[in-house]
């Protein structure tokens, strides 16, 4: 794609980087197959191509109006085009570019600001397990795109004694600063369990916050790259020293955002070495498991019934980890079947299904169509947000994969 992109934008590392990913563009078009909102809305302006035409213009001078920044806003971010793209476009990279540009210019309606200041506010707030608590009360009087947020309780369920799991010669860190605490504890508290049936220990990372994802993609960029460089000095001495091997993550999402927290940092030459480092030492959890699939096999209870892997967009196009809980959970023996358009998002993506509920809602009724094609006696998923998305929308239950696998533990135990 030829670019004349403006003075004032290829004065600036962003802007030279926008150029370079937009002249890789061949306009080809493979990008509109796999893109969720163009399948839905079918204007070419809700496809990556099209977003990449809406930001080339910004970028070459053209002032963005509040139509821009709406189809800007309806990229749900799943980068399934990125997977799709022959030419190797980093679209996630133009998008974010393209979407801070566009906000410096142009001024939301106060209805957005208000709702997404409240976002960011109470999503990362300490006091937001008290404000899930009170949601609960009252949740049959509030509106239906926050009533489907609010999850029913899991209870956590016992720990292993403290000096035990610290004894362990291997020693994990555990991401535990986001909203999965409060919403669904009892991930955090499975993924300990599982983690010490291995022989590795987990610490939790003590003084560290929300991922930054959140601030990110509401327009905080700033404010995401604080909470980076915060959760940096925590987690990076404990890893440099050794005292844990590695940054453990059980949301796709978290892990997708902290393992690019050396590219959002490439400006600061105080923390982009310190997140290199960082970088490599994040894994998800199931990169953790899966060696030791056949230790804790012989463990478990034989897995009843079948269930549906539904892979987020985080795990298969953003860590291009697609395959490995699916073979690890045949590894442990569990029954899975495929299901059509398995790359496609299902519509939670972050605070998406809160700001965008309609499209959000469409694209949750068509995954858990292709999902209850295949009659599962369950779904399992390895992201929070997706995983509390398809839950409002079906009776099956919705579960992380390592909840399922810390119950066939228990069940061995107690057989």
């Amino acid at each position: 794609m030829q670019t004349r992109l403006a003075p004032w934008a290829l004065e600036t590392e962003a802007g030279q980087e926008a150029d370079d990913i937009l002249r890789r563009c061949v306009h080809c078009g493979f990008c509109l197959a796999t893109c969720p909102t163009y399948q839905v809305l079918g204007d070419e302006r809700d496809s990556p191509r099209g977003r990449i035409y809406l930001i080339k213009q910004v970028l070459e001078g053209e002032l963005p109006t509040m139509t821009t920044q709406t189809h800007l806003d309806r990229c749900l971010t799943c980068r399934n085009c990125e997977t799709t793209c022959p030419s190797g476009v980093e679209y996630g990279k133009l998008i974010d570019i393209g979407r801070l540009v566009v906000s410096q210019q142009v001024q939301r309606p106060w209805r957005q600001r208000v709702g997404r200041l409240a976002l960011r506010h109470t999503l990362t707030a300490s006091w937001f397990g008290t404000a899930l608590a009170i949601g609960r009360w009252v949740k049959p009087v509030l509106p239906a795109v926050l009533r489907d947020k609010i999850t029913t309780p899991r209870p956590a369920g016992q720990l292993p004694d403290a000096a035990a799991s610290a004894s362990h010669a291997r020693q994990v860190l555990l991401l535990t600063g986001c909203v999965q605490p409060a919403m669904m504890p009892s991930i955090d508290a499975a993924t300990i369990r599982v983690l010490d049936a291995i022989g590795i220990g987990v610490q939790a990372s003590a003084g560290a916050g929300c991922c930054g994802a959140i601030n990110f993609h509401l327009d905080a960029q700033q404010a995401a790259l604080q909470q980076m460089r915060a959760n940096i000095d925590v987690w990076l001495p404990l890893l440099d020293s050794n005292q844990v091997e590695a940054l453990v993550v059980n949301a796709s999402g978290c892990g997708a955002m902290i393992l690019e927290y050396a590219h959002h940092l490439r400006d600061d030459p105080l923390y982009v070495q310190k997140a290199l480092r960082l970088v490599s030492k994040v894994k998800d959890v199931s990169e953790i498991v899966a060696p030791h699939a056949a230790q804790l096999k012989v463990r478990m209870s034989a897995p009843q019934g079948q269930g549906a892997f539904h892979p987020p967009c985080t795990l298969q196009h953003w860590q291009g980890l697609r395959g490995v809980n699916e073979t690890l959970l045949f590894d442990l023996g569990f029954s899975t079947v495929p299901f059509s358009d398995s790359h496609l998002c299902c519509g939670a993506a972050g605070t998406y299904s809160v700001t965008q509920p309609e499209l959000s809602g469409q694209l949750k009724q068509r995954k858990l169509a292709s999902l209850q094609a295949v009659k599962p006696d369950f779904i399992i998923s390895s992201n929070m947000g997706c995983i509390a998305h398809l839950q409002s929308g079906t009776a099956l239950p919705v579960r992380h994969w390592i909840e399922v696998v810390d119950q066939a533990l228990a069940d061995g135990v107690n057989v």
